[in-house]
């Protein structure tokens, strides 16, 4: 963390009632990678702690180094839930279970609702179209960090999905019984054929044997579920930013059999109250 340029954080701390009208899309961004950069460094500080106190030795700077941690990565989520929070598709998004305060700051300060008409410009621009490809040399053709924190939603879905107020965490249950059933009767196969001879694989490796044997292995049934959430809630993540940018609900609501779905899902909590 030392290379990184603090000057947000500590002027967010001074004035942090009036970081929602303060805070840039810029300083959010900042702040959103920070604060998950804190989090990753202090749970690491956390085992170098715990193992120093369970040999016996002293520990003392440690332990307010990790204090001191805690506070500042405090008061970042406490500019994140005040940027997130004072915005209206921010609040929808509060809304979900699984979504908080730092997962919301960062979908509004990545994705600019003017320059995506569909919800398929987000999915695109997020790396969630299967469809894109990286060519060596080539510019990455998506965000890499909208990518990442797609895939922390997909994560928290899944780890909500037993809480009896979620939704896409049971749509992520759902979809994965719908895609094992599939791969039971080998429609992916091709799939499956063409990892084989775009990769190389170990001999004895689990993943090889279920690619040789016309499926995809469960990690790989296991990210295509959380996909599937991941992109419903950003379609009516779409559907509600665009009806409050525009006044106006989107031109073509989002057709849902281009994910295997027969019918319409409304967005849920909306509108709200």
């Amino acid at each position: 963390m030392s290379d990184l340029d603090l000057t947000p954080v500590i002027r967010l701390t001074k004035d942090l009632k009036n970081a929602a009208r303060t805070l840039s899309d810029d300083e959010a961004r900042f702040l959103v990678d920070a604060y998950y950069a804190m989090q990753d460094d202090r749970i690491r500080a956390a085992h170098q702690h715990r193992s120093l106190t369970e040999s016996g030795e002293p520990a003392d700077v440690m332990t307010w180094l990790l204090d001191q941690r805690e506070i500042l990565e405090k008061q970042v989520a406490r500019a994140l839930d005040a940027y997130s929070g004072s915005n209206q598709v921010g609040a929808w998004m509060r809304s979900i279970v699984g979504i908080g305060p730092v997962i919301s700051a960062g979908m509004l300060a990545h994705i600019d609702i003017t320059k995506a008409p569909t919800v398929g410009h987000i999915w695109r621009y997020a790396g969630l179209d299967p469809t894109q490809t990286w060519d060596k040399g080539q510019k990455r053709p998506w965000n890499a960090r909208l990518k990442t924190l797609c895939w922390k939603i997909g994560e928290s879905f899944v780890k909500v999905s037993g809480n009896e107020n979620d939704i896409y965490g049971k749509v992520y249950k759902e979809r994965k019984e719908i895609e094992l059933a599939r791969n039971e009767n080998l429609e992916f196969s091709a799939q499956a054929k063409s990892i084989l001879e775009r990769k190389k694989f170990g001999a004895d490796t689990q993943a090889k044997k279920f690619y040789e044997a016309g499926k995809l292995p469960p990690a790989h049934i296991h990210a295509r579920a959380k996909r599937y959430a991941v992109k419903l809630f950003i379609s009516h993540l779409h559907h509600v930013w665009w009806e409050i940018s525009t006044g106006e609900k989107p031109v073509k609501p989002y057709v849902l059999t281009h994910m295997d779905h027969a019918h319409y899902i409304a967005p849920p909590n909306w509108p709200m109250k």
